[in-house]
């Protein structure tokens, strides 16, 4: 499977904003972003030539990044968001919202969205029970989503629970520290996701 390699932080320095790649070293004064607030490259320090496409593509990249995923994946979830019933941009990051990979993070079993995709591949995550290995698998509302019960003691789940003491679970998402488990209420609502994504710039750019 295709994937990313390249340095995390240069990603975040190209979006001009903090997309928590990282985990406990976005918060750190080590973050990139915090010493150089500017795009990598001899030419980030210049400024931009401002644009309506340019604007819809860095909030498509940013998006895009912020998920982990690759243009074509992307691009896929944006045509079955568009074939759906309802506002398209929501039906996007209700799309990227509901991954497994995703809900992991969001519930606390991972520093980040990365970290939270190796414990799927891994076989660490169970579905109602059921091991999924598959980051895209998409939960549903009643999906009871928890920690296998041989990763439970895994110093790096343990250290993640420690570390996102301060991320709010959403309000969509219900979890059990004890259990190491947690349930899908709900699909999100465009107000359950708090990132700054402005998703019509998106829908914008793809609609050309």
């Amino acid at each position: 499977m295709a994937r990313y390699t390249g340095a995390d932080c240069k990603l975040c320095r190209r979006e001009g904003t903090k997309l928590f790649l990282k985990g406990d070293r976005c918060y750190a004064d080590k973050c990139a972003i915090e010493r150089r607030n500017y795009p990598p490259g001899e030419a980030g320090k210049k400024r931009p030539k401002e644009s309506e496409y340019r604007l819809q593509l860095r909030e498509k990249q940013k998006t895009k990044r912020t998920y982990g995923l690759l243009e074509k994946q992307f691009r896929g979830y944006y045509e079955l968001a568009n074939r759906q019933s309802g506002v398209t941009g929501e039906n996007l990051l209700r799309i990227l919202e509901s991954r497994l990979d995703n809900v992991v993070y969001r519930l606390g079993f991972a520093k980040s969205r990365a970290e939270a995709r190796q414990q799927v591949r891994h076989g660490h995550i169970t579905v109602n029970g059921k091991r999924v290995d598959i980051p895209s698998f998409r939960v549903r509302p009643g999906d009871l989503v928890a920690v296998a019960p041989k990763a439970r003691d895994m110093l790096v789940i343990k250290s993640a629970l420690i570390s996102n003491e301060r991320v709010q679970v959403p309000a969509w998402l219900e979890v059990d520290i004890e259990k190491l488990q947690g349930s899908v209420l709900s699909l999100p609502q465009r107000d359950h996701i708090d990132l700054d994504i402005r998703e019509q710039l998106i829908v914008e750019l793809y609609s050309k």
